[in-house]
């Protein structure tokens, strides 16, 4: 038996170490550090890549079409009950990357049909694709250890991969477990976009995966900016990513009454986001990706800068899994932040790219809120607004980093991209407010992008010309 005094602590040993008095010291200050965009990279229904898609959209094209029995994914299901499937679907109508191996189309060969990328489902390959013409844009290969720590990752998605989700749940009900894939989980994980990206190019630093509904890619790209700020990286590689374009998405939308259903044989005028004749959205895919830096690391490396990331506004609506309230306040919280932050008076902000879906309740709540947070600027016709939708579709999780793109080429190149099928406003607009019905050449100086999501979540990115 070990003796009980060898166990004893001294009083003055247990005061000193649980019961100190001495003040902690203050944490460190930390500098205010400017973050800028310096690359660009996209997947979109418009078409693969940065130049094809801006090109596209400004030029009024869209990339919305009738679905197709194989657009929903049910191989592994026999043909009658695809057919039955797709015939209970009520919206026939979607916005899909086009695939090939032309230019401006996603090279399906290249990032997914190899032995290697058995773990990678289609969200994350559009992920990986956006994030390389990203990088190349922004010339930003690090070799040194130091360089790849301080490089970090925020790249979230909505709803992952679907369609492995529904192959996994027929394998079961066949009794065939068995043949399930080791890969399964590693493709559905929503993180696993980040995670591909980081270890292709060796990131090390803050490794992110925002999942807030269609707010995602605006909440990744705000997420990291923050990182940016506080000194966690100095480079970060941001955005949001989707491929929802399967038979479960589609009908989970349907169900809920979400999706344009009157449009079915005139695709490209289903979405028709703040026009009277708009009757839901129509589902996309796609993926935004953007290289954040701190704004002394991309000068002293002499990198292109397209804009500052000046303001970040995040808010809950705390009302309704779907709706947002009718009073918009979730909305008007988030464009308010994010102005205050920039330090800029709404009067200086010359354009907003609205989050704007086609439904019905949630385009005049937030036409409604953009009038109110901008008041006499929004009504003397001097603020330019518009929503990308129309051509593009609803990309969900991927939304708001497509239309924070767009709202940064809209100041990089000043022009503000026009709102597709726009014939008759809603009666919330008139007058000088507006939502442009063509593209128009103008000098943004400071430009809102809006994003909200189930949940009520909401997030307001504001981005001035580069200093």
């Amino acid at each position: 038996m070990l003796s009980r005094s060898r166990f004893k602590l001294k009083p003055t040993l247990l005061f000193s170490s649980f019961f100190s008095t001495q003040p902690l010291d203050p944490p460190p200050r930390v500098p205010q550090r400017r973050v800028v965009v310096t690359g660009l990279g996209m997947v979109t229904p418009l078409g693969c890549g940065v130049e094809t898609t801006w090109k596209r959209l400004i030029e009024g094209s869209c990339g919305i079409r009738e679905i197709t029995i194989d657009d929903l994914k049910m191989n592994g299901f026999d043909r009658d009950t695809q057919i039955y499937t797709f015939d209970q679907l009520t919206s026939k109508v979607a916005a899909v990357v086009p695939c090939g191996t032309n230019a401006g189309e996603f090279n399906q060969d290249l990032w997914l049909n190899t032995k290697e990328h058995r773990s990678i489902a289609r969200f994350i390959a559009y992920a990986l694709c956006s994030t390389d013409e990203a990088l190349r844009d922004a010339n930003w290969f690090p070799t040194e250890l130091d360089k790849k720590e301080r490089t970090g990752v925020s790249i979230g998605a909505g709803t992952g991969s679907i369609s492995d989700i529904l192959d996994a749940a027929q394998m079961i009900c066949e009794k065939r477990l068995r043949r399930l894939s080791p890969f399964f989980i590693p493709r559905i994980l929503i993180n696993m976009a980040a995670g591909h990206v980081s270890m292709r190019y060796g990131f090390k630093g803050p490794n992110h995966a925002a999942v807030t509904a269609c707010a995602t890619g605006a909440h990744s790209i705000g997420d990291a900016a923050r990182m940016i700020q506080f000194g966690d990286s100095d480079v970060m590689v941001a955005g949001g990513t989707e491929s929802s374009i399967d038979a479960l998405s589609i009908a989970g939308f349907c169900r809920s009454r979400a999706l344009a259903t009157k449009y079915n044989s005139i695709p490209q005028e289903a979405s028709r986001p703040f026009d009277c004749g708009r009757d839901g959205f129509v589902i996309g895919e796609g993926s935004g990706v953007v290289v954040l830096e701190e704004l002394e690391h991309a000068q002293e490396r002499g990198a292109k800068i397209y804009a500052e990331v000046r303001g970040y506004g995040m808010s809950g609506d705390a009302y309704h899994i779907t709706q947002p309230h009718t009073d918009g306040r979730g909305a008007i919280l988030a464009m308010s932040s994010a102005i205050k932050q920039s330090g800029l008076n709404p009067n200086q902000v010359n354009y907003v790219n609205a989050h704007a879906t086609s439904t019905p309740l949630g385009d005049a709540i937030e036409a409604s809120a953009i009038k109110t947070v901008f008041s006499e600027h929004a009504t003397s016709g001097a603020l330019a607004l518009s929503s990308t939708k129309g051509a593009t579709g609803h990309l969900l999780g991927a939304a708001g980093a497509v239309e924070a793109i767009f709202t940064v080429l809209a100041l990089y190149h000043g022009i503000a991209p026009l709102t597709l099928n726009l014939s008759s406003p809603d009666p919330i607009f008139r007058d000088n407010f507006m939502p442009l019905t063509t593209s128009t050449e103008m000098n943004i100086r400071a430009a809102l992008s809006n994003s909200f999501g189930f949940g009520g979540t909401n997030a307001s990115l504001l981005f001035a010309s580069a200093p």
